[in-house]
């Protein structure tokens, strides 16, 4: 049991923090004596129009008008809204900065490396924009990228966004099906593309891929095609209607950026949900409701200036991306990577981090382990002296993580862990930049979310397991789903269990130190290494292979993370040898992605599933972790319990 916390910030770094210069704002404004982070919560909370407004002066939101209403129908879960009279335009948040150093510096493992600045990331910017405008792209209309994190993603999302499009990416790794399942559903105008991508060491065509999904999406209009193995004007050659970026841009000079400013609520990005019970629910943004979020985590919790090295290890298909991509609005440079992050070695973001005075490392807590595992101690090779926080999101970081960190990374030093999700494109629970870090926990709930814990009845529970639930309404809260005319998708995703009250799904309990600890989900979402993977994806690809009937997948708690179990009842005769176990892992990692691969296939003899017909992960991954089935009584063949109990193959 840990006694003392791993560390505290000095009285210095709290007085110089944001959130302090922040405290002292709403102090003078409101007449308030507010001092320390429970205070500012509460105030947060309870008064949360004008913590919000007081969010949008102090990090300087550009806009045509705010308006005087704050928010309309505040108790409305969903329904309410925040500044209904707001118009802005958020790419315009991003790029208010014009000069010479350094916005965006990129790594592509050892291969690519190239730094724009500040007039450059404009001046590109500006022309895609111009090439959008010409092609007639009107607010609302949707613009999807299959995108490795280089800064061509980031360009052509300004570009997009400038304009009043809407955004939507996933990482060049996803296989056709997975693509089409979230893209065929919003049908973009436009579609962005890399000519490939690298990984540990090797570079991936995905010609074939991109034409393939072209084919399956009548609404296509045009294709950019991004240069980064030094293949797009080949690959643009065999799609349809496709051209270069550079050939995109050509016609255009950089030049003032003419702004289409929307209104608060204007859809701003489309994140895709897992697709847990179908293809992935289509998660619509609102673009002042994100830039406001995603201002108050940067600067209220992590506190960035203007200058700071902003770096978080994320993919295009993550919401980490979007997160890190809003880091512009705090004037901080980005440091991004695409590829593995232990090619050619576990050292590369370190070195990274040395070369370019990181000064917020941020990764998922799964990275944390891997390097944990290798034996290796960073802090006796690298200094990291210009790192003064490391924020950790994705999964669970389990206290041995912790305790690695300032052992053998770095002694003095901020470790956020944060949860949210794609759901909110943010977190509910965060770092509190006043308070210690205790050994596997989430320091406090996120400003602006009115956090508890129920139990099955709806009751706060101040200690023990419930679910993790928001009770007041907040800004980036989903505008709604995509193709979902009557809400009730939307609905049923987050407020049906308890009526007017955010349910994230997620099992979580307080810690005597006013703290969180997240002990993973609470329904059938599958998230091994903090990436979130829906089991009817998996489904698709597996119930294509004549040798299976049907799959069951779940997540595993095991080694201090979740894995991927996959269970298949066989047709009549067929066993499950290593070569039937190959093609079943191979059809899932071409047809969805190499994330969804299991690491385990084991053969049942049956899977159960309720009395209409729908296999139940839940009960089956009960079983296999100990627990108690509930409502055994909504089985059609409980006595199929029993195939997934105390299974050898599920012990190492």
């Amino acid at each position: 049991m840990t006694t003392k916390p791993l560390w505290t910030p000095s009285p210095e770094r709290i007085a110089n923090h944001r959130l302090s210069r922040f405290i002292g704002m709403v102090n003078k404004r409101h007449g308030l004596d507010l001092s320390g982070y429970d205070d500012i919560h509460r105030y947060s909370v309870e008064r949360s129009p004008e913590f919000w407004a007081d969010v949008w002066d102090f990090c300087g939101v550009i806009a045509e008008t705010r308006g005087d209403r704050l928010v309309l129908d505040q108790d409305k879960m969903p329904g309410a809204r925040f500044f209904p009279d707001a118009v802005l335009n958020f790419a315009e948040n991003l790029l208010h900065r014009d000069d010479d150093e350094p916005a965006l510096v990129f790594r592509g493992e050892d291969k690519v490396r190239k730094t724009l600045s500040w007039a450059e990331l404009n001046g590109s910017v500006s022309r895609i924009h111009q090439g959008f405008d010409a092609l007639g792209l009107e607010a609302g209309d949707r613009v999807c990228a299959v995108m490795p994190n280089i800064p061509e993603t980031i360009m052509a999302f300004c570009g997009a966004n400038s304009l009043g499009g809407i955004w939507s990416s996933c990482s060049p790794d996803f296989g056709v099906q997975g693509i089409l399942n979230r893209f065929g559903q919003i049908e973009p105008r436009v579609l962005v593309v890399s000519d490939g991508y690298w990984y540990n060491g090797k570079s991936f065509d995905v010609t074939d891929k991109i034409a393939e999904v072209a084919a399956k999406l009548p609404s296509l209009e045009k294709i950019i095609v991004v240069d980064y193995l030094g293949r797009a004007a080949q690959m643009a050659e065999r799609l349809p209607n496709a051209v270069t970026l550079e050939q995109f841009m050509a016609p255009f000079a950089p030049g003032p950026i003419e702004y289409r400013r929307v209104p608060f609520d204007h859809p701003l990005y489309i994140l895709f949900s897992s697709g847990t019970t179908g293809v992935p629910k289509c998660i619509v943004h609102r673009c002042g409701g994100v830039l406001l979020k995603h201002l108050s985590e940067h600067q209220l919790h992590c506190g960035i200036n203007p200058g700071d090295r902003l770096f978080y290890f994320t993919t295009c298909g993550w919401m980490m991306w979007n997160w890190l991509t809003s880091g512009l609005a705090s004037q901080a440079a980005l440091m991004l990577y695409d590829g593995s992050p232990f090619a050619p070695s576990e050292k590369v973001l370190f070195d990274y981090a040395d070369e370019e005075g990181f000064t917020i490392f941020g990764t998922s807590a799964k990275f944390i382990d891997a390097v944990k595992k290798t034996g290796w101690q960073p802090k006796d090779t690298h200094s990291l002296a210009s790192v003064h926080t490391i924020l950790s999101t994705g999964s669970t970081l389990v206290p041995e993580s912790f305790d690695f960190v300032y052992d053998a990374i770095k002694s003095d030093v901020h470790l956020g862990s944060m949860s949210g999700g794609t759901d909110l494109c943010g977190c509910l629970v965060a770092t509190n930049p006043f308070g210690a870090v205790w050994s596997g926990e989430i320091q406090s709930p996120g400003l602006g979310q009115d956090i508890k814990v129920y139990d099955d009845d709806g009751k706060p529970m101040a200690s023990g397991k419930g679910e993790l639930v928001n009770v007041n309404s907040f800004p980036s809260m989903p505008l709604k789903f995509w193709n979902d005319e009557d809400g009730s998708k939307y609905h049923n995703a987050y407020f049906a269990r308890f009526p007017n009250t955010w349910c994230q799904g997620d099992f979580a309990e307080w810690t005597k130190h006013g703290g969180m600890i997240i002990h993973g989900r609470s329904d059938a979402t599958l998230n091994p290494g903090g990436v979130r993977i829906g089991t009817a994806e998996i489904y698709a690809q597996v119930e294509q292979i004549p040798e299976v009937i049907e799959g069951c997948a779940i997540g595993q708690d095991f080694d201090n993370d979740v894995r991927v179990v996959l269970f298949v009842r066989l047709a009549e005769g067929v066993k499950l040898d290593d070569a039937l176990q190959w093609k079943i892992r191979d059809k899932i990692k071409t047809g969805a992605s190499p994330r969804h691969i299991p690491a385990r296939i084991v053969a049942v003899a049956d899977i159960p599933r309720t009395k209409s017909g729908k296999i139940t992960e839940l009960a089956v991954r009960d079983v296999v972790h100990g627990r108690t089935v509930k409502n055994v009584e909504a089985l059609a063949n409980p006595e199929a319990l029993a195939n997934f109990k105390d299974l050898e193959e599920l012990k190492s």
